[in-house]
């Protein structure tokens, strides 16, 4: 499949009407001169007008093809990409329709809920998605940060998040600030998955088991298993654990298949037809989990017997197409717009971060190099969920695991999406009243199964081997995620590591080193990198104690302090080295900026010129010391105080 750029590259490859070399002298546009060809067939006067409209329309062919993606890959669509797409989006609605309704079971929603929002962004993320391997639809975290609104409010609030999130996203994407997840560090997204993976899988050992009771959080979840573990239903977790294990060993059934000729040998089409066969089975594991259980769960029900916990009665047919709400009834209470968004309060915006950090991760971990266009997926996921608002969904976004189900199918295009969101549709019109009999066992097998894979267990020692103290934001971040909640855990996260940022800015590294050169006792003080305001004094204060400890009174002392690191200085330090100065000139010790760039060098004389001779730029330290060597000593008591002041600025005061 050509890339997604093909049709820019080839724009801006093909030529154009002419080669013609404009220059514009004086900002007279009269003196535009042009190749001899091109001034027969155009009007000086008119090529003005002409380029413009070339570069109009050059400009909005390419805004077009970046933020409607499908023109770039549609007019290459081929038979062969059909049938590889048909072929991937079938297997993950498979994977799509029974984690829909597990995830609308999190979320403490009906689980049609979770079908009504396994299509709709599936559909617009063919038309505006960026990457081909991305799967829209609702995730595990979604569903748990969802929950405490639905079990609180209802199921109209849910929709209404759904709304507003897309709304926010698609906003975000518009005015281009991707950059706001680049705060979000590695560490802290680490820990606040893996502490939503075993909030998850802990609100699922009810259902697991049987149980009775509320479980929305971690802790309450643990209450409760622990005080209601007597009542478990025997056949349930039989089933539940079956489903585990199930799941586990058909996820290694894929090292069956075969690609190519390992080390050379000729395999047979026996073994290949069998390792496909595997690996189908191992892609499809999570559909036929769910349809044992249905069977198992039906054969039994004929026979009079009901030993399982079933999912129940879903709602028939599709959804209505209709505005989301902006008011709705509760238990007998009347919310307004105004009190749903009060009610609702900072998830308006913590979901959408949390939706923009996953669909963003997961594209550019199966962008295979190529660079993610951030703005253009916060629109595709934007516009998904204000789409799936009218139709009753919940918050969806990029799923991982549908995405590698995707990607391992052999995905060509984002047209995989029609056929998932299809299968899907096909589910709610012809299959709800076969859902009736999914065991709530196997929904949690299958929820918590997939939840071990999200946990990164390995993290731990790669950060003690490789930068110590990003542990502390990550065990932060996963601590108060299971404690507090997955919101204000992210919140925590990311207030710890932005003070361990501002920590290394006020104290960045700084190499310090005594030295003699040419009989001179020398400090040279090499910054590692650019210097904001928030260390200046550091800096500033750790140079003059240290030339009070080791300044040797009987020697010429000097400070060197190398700029070459030094790409950005801001007003406050260029204050500060000018303090800094005269502290060292009442040591009576010189000192030069060595090597310092000229824009970090205008930025200090601005603030004095007469800064200017401590600057020198010489290829080495010793042809700065020779200035203080070659220099005519100077009877110091003899000199004004003016004097004394311009010869230190020179560095040609000696200690006598």
């Amino acid at each position: 499949m050509a890339s997604d750029n093909t049709s820019y590259e080839r724009l801006l490859s093909r030529p154009g009407p002419s080669n013609r070399r404009d220059s514009v002298q004086s900002g007279d546009r009269k003196h535009l001169q042009h190749d001899e060809t091109n001034e027969k067939d155009l009007p000086s006067q008119e090529c003005g007008p002409y380029i413009r409209s070339q570069l109009a329309s050059m400009c909005a062919r390419h805004t077009l093809a970046r933020r409607l993606p499908i023109t770039q890959w549609l007019p290459q669509y081929t038979w062969n990409f059909f049938l590889h797409d048909l072929m991937a989006g079938l297997t993950v609605g498979m994977t799509a329709i029974p984690q829909g309704i597990a995830y609308a079971v999190v979320a403490g929603l009906e689980p049609q809920y979770g079908l009504y929002a396994g299509f709709m962004g599936s559909f617009m993320y063919v038309f505006f998605g960026s990457t081909k391997d991305i799967t829209v639809g609702p995730t595990a975290i979604m569903a748990l940060m969802t929950q405490t609104y639905v079990l609180n409010y209802g199921p109209d609030f849910a929709v209404l998040l759904t709304f507003l999130s897309g709304c926010m996203i698609t906003l975000f994407g518009l005015l281009q600030l991707g950059f706001v997840v680049d705060f979000i560090s590695m560490p802290v997204t680490i820990g606040f998955t893996s502490a939503a993976a075993i909030t998850i899988a802990t609100s699922q050992l009810k259902g697991l088991f049987g149980l009775k009771g509320k479980t929305d959080k971690f802790l309450d979840s643990l209450v409760n298993f622990f005080e209601h573990i007597h009542e478990a239903h025997l056949w349930d977790a039989l089933l539940g654990i079956s489903t585990i294990v199930a799941l586990l060993l058909m996820q290694k059934l894929r090292i069956f298949r075969v690609k190519g000729n390992p080390q050379g040998q000729q395999v047979s089409s026996a073994r290949r037809i069998f390792g496909n066969i595997m690996w189908l089975i191992s892609l499809a594991r999570n559909a036929i989990v769910v349809f044992f259980g249905i069977g198992l769960s039906y054969v039994l029900y004929l026979n009079g017997h009901t030993p399982f916990s079933l999912t129940g009665k879903i709602a028939e047919g599709f959804p209505p197409f209709e505005p989301p709400p902006f008011s709705t009834v509760f238990k007998n209470e009347t919310y307004s717009f105004v009190e749903m968004t009060s009610a609702l309060g900072s998830s308006i915006i913590a979901i959408p971060l949390i939706s923009i950090l996953e669909s963003i991760a997961i594209a550019k971990a199966f962008s295979k190099g190529k660079a993610v266009d951030a703005t253009q997926e916060m629109i595709a996921i934007g516009l998904g969920n204000i789409a799936g608002s009218f139709v009753r969904s919940m918050p969806i976004t990029g799923s991982f695991t549908r995405t590698a189900v995707n990607n391992a199918s052999g995905v060509r295009t984002q047209a995989g999406g029609i056929f998932t969101g299809l299968l899907v549709i096909g589910a709610l019109g012809l299959l709800t009243s076969t859902f009736f009999f999914i065991p709530k066992a196997t929904l949690s097998g299958l929820i918590m199964t997939a939840m071990f894979f999200m946990i990164d267990y390995d993290v731990v020692s790669l950060l003690w081997r490789t930068k110590r103290i990003d542990l502390i934001p990550l065990g932060a971040t996963f601590v108060f995620c299971l404690l507090l909640g997955l919101e204000y855990g992210m919140i925590v996260g990311i207030a710890v590591n932005l003070l361990i940022l501002l920590y290394h800015s006020a104290r960045p590294p700084v190499d310090m080193k005594w030295t003699v050169i040419n009989g001179c006792n020398v400090l040279l003080v090499a910054p590692a990198q650019s210097l904001a305001f928030p260390s200046a004094e550091y800096v500033r204060e750790v140079i003059v104690a240290d030339c009070n400890l080791h300044r040797d009174e009987s020697q010429q002392s000097a400070v060197i302090i190398d700029g070459a690191n030094l790409l950005y200085i801001d007003s406050t330090v260029a204050k500060v080295v000018k303090l800094l100065s005269e502290d060292l000139k009442v040591l009576e010790v010189p000192i030069f900026l060595w090597r310092w760039p000229p824009a970090v060098t205008q930025t200090l004389l601005g603030i004095d010129p007469k800064m200017k001779p401590l600057f020198k730029n010489g290829p080495s330290v010793d042809l700065v010391i020779n200035d203080l060597e070659n220099c005519v000593r100077h009877d110091v008591e003899g000199l004004t105080d003016e004097d004394t002041s311009v010869s230190m600025m020179n560095g040609i005061h000696h200690v006598p």
